[in-house]
């Protein structure tokens, strides 16, 4: 059996779910612009709880609450082309958390 090993990049995009660009959601424009791209692969998660730079806990499964979902958008490419669209991403919206692993594919 001949496995494979391949060293790719993998990026999270950590934003909140009512976040927009334009008219759009921030999560939709993203996934979109990732599918245009020809990102190897893409997911878009929604979060039960969070808290960011601000350390105010969000719970929007809570009874009564009004707090932002927050989602977390994985990929997953060759580094290049990760860092390429990460630098364009950047150019349509500063906010979120971007960070980036290295992964292996097998």
């Amino acid at each position: 059996m001949d496995i494979k090993l391949k060293i790719m990049l993998q990026a999270q995009i950590f934003i909140d779910k009512d976040e927009l660009i334009g008219m759009k959601p921030l999560n939709e424009f993203i996934m979109e612009f990732l599918f245009k791209h020809e990102i190897a692969g893409a997911t878009s998660f929604k979060g039960n709880a969070g808290f960011g730079i601000e350390h105010k806990m969000k719970k929007p499964n809570e009874i009564f609450s009004f707090d932002d979902i927050p989602l977390v958008i994985t990929f997953i490419d060759k580094k290049e082309k990760v860092i390429e669209v990460i630098k364009e991403i950047r150019t349509h919206f500063s906010g979120g958390l971007i960070i980036t692993n290295e992964v292996e594919k097998w």
